[in-house]
């Protein structure tokens, strides 16, 4: 996520949500006109998703976000993308070991 927000201010608004990824202060503006979502005099970004594959290329721009929807809007553009699942929280720990074996990675 970018924000044009002080880090300050995207903290709070990540930690209200829970949220666990990264959120970019872009408070120069700069990756926004980079990215084309530079609003009115450059004061706030267009509220647009672009979907990033491994490779680092755009393969989708969503510039008709709907902020009731969001979280939804992208995970039905992610399946149609053909991005793999995330792993449900936990699941990359390794496996516990059963009394008398050992664990393996």
């Amino acid at each position: 996520m970018v924000s044009m927000d002080e880090p300050e201010k995207n903290r709070e608004f990540a930690e209200s949500l829970g949220a666990t990824l990264p959120l970019l202060s872009d408070t120069s503006g700069e990756v926004a006109k980079a990215f084309g979502v530079a609003g009115l005099g450059g004061f706030f970004a267009k509220r647009w998703t672009f979907y990033v594959d491994k490779g680092g290329n755009v393969v989708k721009v969503d510039k008709n976000v709907n902020v009731d929807t969001a979280g939804q809007d992208i995970a039905k553009n992610l399946a149609e993308l053909g991005f793999p699942k995330a792993a449900a929280a936990g699941a990359d720990a390794p496996p516990k070991a059963e009394a008398g074996e050992a664990a393996t990675p």
